[in-house]
């Protein structure tokens, strides 16, 4: 049993480091403000929430269960079960990997649980030991700071997803590399994950910010609806990501069908070159004995010359269908999209243009 607790009395005095006996005893005064974030949950924890502290058994087992369950609100009438989502630090992997935050939300106090440590918690906790101020506000704002943090946490993620579609994006047009196609399907493995649990988060939070559930407060209801407009942002920039990757699948596939058609070309005009001249070497290569120009003197210069006019030919031939670029104008880079301010209708240059007002004349 692995755990923290924390409670406010009404008196305004934060205790620290309770004790099991002591979280049962603060519970059940329901007074003040009651804390409990539990590590890594265990039986003996589940005894303690579901025995000791009266909670629903089917709202610990999801504590407890190894499985990953979707974004909820569970209203118990007097207290909600939250199940919400956020990104998981302490794994290393290639691709992101979730982390889930189980919140028991009452009048009087707040219990988490999560499997794996999280930043957004650990930083909740310090700001609690630091003054007590994210209780001090009732157990909706503490429910509501624990997942402002982990939300927020998601958006590095997000943003450093963003940079890896931008230099996946410049590689694949550069050198497109098997390395490269792994790259492109990590990172939309990352973005479905993400996409995941932010889609149905979204509404979890918007029913915690309309009003639904009485124990949010109203002055409370505001920070969660911005809550949900980071979710949103999270959700566009990710959907971004999800769109750089498909366009990035795309432009590899493209780039490597270009160049094995490259390949094909060289050597179809490869091919197309020597195939007359081994027809020439072959009909000259015969052992027939009468052939009139064997015993011409000037026999195998005359091969050689129509051996090398039939290169050239092909080669102007290729030329003209644009098989080869060699010599060619080519395509000059693309200008960069500018727009001369002399155009837009705010530019400040334009003033020192304006006619001058005539000035009115005073009656005599």
């Amino acid at each position: 049993m692995t755990f923290k607790a924390y409670y406010l009395t009404p008196e305004g005095e934060l205790k620290r480091d309770l004790s099991q006996a002591e979280i049962i005893d603060a519970f059940r005064s329901k007074e003040g403000l009651l804390w409990v974030d539990i590590l890594e949950p265990t039986a003996a924890d589940a005894e303690l929430l579901e025995g000791d502290l009266g909670l629903h058994h089917l709202a610990v087992e999801d504590c407890l269960s190894e499985r990953i369950h979707p974004p909820k609100v569970d209203d118990f009438d007097d207290y909600l079960f939250i199940v919400a989502h956020g990104i998981n630090y302490g794994v290393e992997s290639d691709v992101v990997e979730t982390a889930e935050l189980g919140v028991f939300l009452g009048p009087h106090f707040v219990i988490t649980s999560h499997a794996s440590p999280l930043y957004s918690v650990a930083a909740i906790s310090r700001l609690v030991e630091r003054d007590g101020r994210p209780m001090r506000r009732g157990a909706d704002f503490l429910a509501h700071a624990l997942l402002d943090a982990l939300i927020d946490n998601v958006l590095p993620t997000v943003d450093k997803m963003t940079e890896v579609a931008g230099d996946i994006e410049e590689e694949v047009i550069q050198s497109p590399k098997v390395a490269t196609l792994e790259a492109i399907l990590k990172l939309k493995r990352s973005t479905l994950k993400i996409h995941r649990v932010i889609a149905p988060q979204r509404e979890v939070i918007n029913r915690l910010s309309r009003g639904e559930f009485v124990l949010i407060k109203e002055e409370a209801r505001l920070f969660y609806r911005d809550v949900y407009d980071h979710l949103v942002r999270i959700e566009d920039l990710n959907q971004t990501t999800r769109d750089s990757a498909d366009n990035a699948l795309s432009t590899y596939l493209s780039a490597v069908a270009n160049r094995q058609n490259e390949t094909m070309r060289v050597l179809s005009i490869v091919a197309t070159i020597f195939l007359p001249l081994m027809l020439v070497a072959g009909i000259y290569g015969m052992n027939f004995e009468y052939m009139p120009e064997l015993k011409w003197p000037w026999g195998y210069f005359a091969v050689l010359g129509l051996i090398g006019t039939v290169i050239a030919g092909a080669l102007w031939w290729f030329w003209v269908k644009s098989w080869i670029t060699w010599g060619r104008r080519q395509v000059s880079r693309v200008r960069p999209i500018a727009v001369e301010r002399e155009n837009l209708r705010t530019y400040i240059g334009h003033i020192g243009h304006l006619p001058k007002l005539p000035t009115s004349r005073k009656n005599k």
